[in-house]
């Protein structure tokens, strides 16, 4: 065996153009799954995180839930009449007995900018003081907003970390005016965000105001942007704290029993199950894409080793007058096929996951290797050498070695 490797290395170096451009298919095929599984798997850990922060109990009331945006110039109709979520209507389900935390939020994006400085539209949260809650994080400096704060639609803002770092440096940022949206506002905390799939580079949160001073002097997509985070108490099931705010909402709204709800309920899971659905026709796809490369590396694979077996006809010719049997024949060219896919299969590998890497680190999150898959990967791009070397290899093993000898 370890001469066959020996033989098959020194092969490769004779053809080293040829033998890139042969196994070029199967770095292709291998890098494709390796780097789709990496960020796949990088994404669903932030969003298990995520969830893991706001518990896996809380669950959100929308407008309409849709996996895209919908465009609010351009509502359907059964949207069109379902009328926008009130905070009187978070303030119902906060009274309700099964509920621990609800309150109204938006999210719209706007400018920061301090002394000249500007950044790029970054998304500001309105919300309350239990903010932190539901995203998480941690409160560095300062403090969160008071009740009279909510309630007057103070200009008070709690900037995200590393947005006060841009804007400020390393001067006290505490107290000072900050314009976001165009709107004064003063630094009343710093508040540094958990990592999360929900902030990708360069759009990761940027502030937190008053709901009620985003609500009056702030643009908001009212049918994307606008929610409701509902946490049941401690004992309370998700399916009888959503009883219990679908049957307050109802009320509210005056929905009769033959009426259907005009808001959104989501789960967590039904979160975490649609990011699962979309995630696996998209992997489906990828999957199908790398085979059709592994297919060709594969053919030019059996093309370069039936290449190689009529140039070294005579070589075979004089192993088997030496003594060499078909199967010796037959294992010389299968390991010469499975080094050369071999070599493949760790080119894509370290191809994948550089690229996984570098996706992953575009979009603020941490990819893990998947070290299941890197093994699987090897396997995959040997068989496939194996396979579709064996034609080339029987070929060249059922030889006649007087004929072979012959051959010029």
């Amino acid at each position: 065996m370890t001469e066959n490797i020996r033989i098959a290395f020194d092969a490769l170096r004779v053809s080293k153009l040829r033998s890139a451009l042969t196994i070029l298919g199967v770095v292709i095929g291998v890098a494709t799954v390796m780097a789709m599984a990496a960020i796949v798997q990088g994404i669903r850990d932030q969003i298990v995180t995520t969830i893991e922060v706001a518990g896996p109990t809380t669950f959100y009331v929308l407008k309409k839930f849709s996996q895209t945006p919908l465009n609010p110039d351009n509502l359907p109709r059964d949207v069109r009449i379902r009328p926008d979520l009130a905070e009187a209507e978070a303030e119902r389900i906060r009274e309700l007995p099964e509920i621990a935390y609800a309150s109204l939020w938006a999210q719209t994006p706007a400018r920061f900018e301090v002394s000249g400085v500007r950044t790029q539209p970054m998304p500001v949260f309105g919300a309350d003081d239990g903010f932190m809650r539901i995203q998480g994080g941690e409160l560095l400096e300062g403090r969160w907003f008071t009740r009279a704060e909510l309630q007057n639609a103070a200009a008070v803002v709690v900037l995200e970390d590393k947005a006060a770092r841009r804007l400020f440096g390393r001067e006290g940022t505490l107290d000072r005016l900050v314009q976001i949206g165009g709107r004064p506002l003063t630094v009343i905390g710093i508040w540094s965000e958990p990592g999360n799939i929900f902030a990708p580079a360069g759009q990761s949160t940027g502030a937190v105001v008053p709901f009620r001073l985003m609500d009056r002097q702030f643009p908001i997509d009212r049918t994307n942007a606008l929610w409701i985070p509902v946490k049941p108490r401690a004992g309370v099931s998700v399916a009888d704290a959503q009883g219990a705010v679908t049957m307050a909402l109802r009320e509210m709204r005056r929905l009769r029993p033959a009426d259907g709800n005009t808001f959104d309920l989501i789960t967590q899971d039904q979160i975490l199950d649609t990011f699962n659905s979309m995630t696996g026709v998209f992997f489906l796809v990828m999957m199908v894409l790398s085979g059709v490369a592994l297919l060709v590396g594969g053919i030019g694979v059996m093309a370069i080793m039936t290449v190689s077996v009529t140039s070294r006809t005579r070589e075979i010719g004089v192993r088997k007058a030496l003594g060499a049997t078909r199967r010796d024949i037959l294992l010389q060219f299968l390991v010469e096929a499975a080094t050369l896919t071999g070599i493949g299969g760790m080119l894509g590998i370290v191809v994948g996951l550089l690229f996984g890497r570098l996706v992953s680190l575009a979009m603020n999150i941490d990819a893990p290797v998947p070290l299941t898959l890197t093994l699987v990967a090897v396997i995959v791009s040997i068989a496939i050498g194996i396979i579709f070397g064996m034609i080339p290899a029987r070929r060249a093993a059922h030889l006649d070695p007087i004929t072979a000898l012959r051959h010029e």
